[in-house]
């Protein structure tokens, strides 16, 4: 998704609250993290996605600001679920 300013990348976060996505953060050093979340909440300058461990059988909530998914440090996909 081709995404131009900060404004719309919150519009389009907010659009699919609830929704299950799959999160590719680049996290340095080419350690790149896949995992697979819903969105939760948004914030002015953050959003939230629940991460479910099914393994472990536990959750944790982690956080990405909307420039990282601007400047592709974070790419999100919708899933289809």
């Amino acid at each position: 998704m081709k995404q131009v300013n900060v404004n719309q990348v919150r519009r389009a976060v907010n659009n699919h609250i609830g929704s299950k996505v799959k999160i590719m953060a680049n996290k340095g050093r080419h350690k790149i993290d896949v995992t697979e979340g819903i969105i939760m909440e948004t914030y002015p300058s953050i959003f939230l996605i629940k991460v479910i461990n099914e393994l472990e059988e536990s959750s944790q909530t982690v956080s990405f600001s909307y420039t990282d998914v601007l400047t592709k440090d974070v790419q999100m996909m919708l899933c289809n679920e």
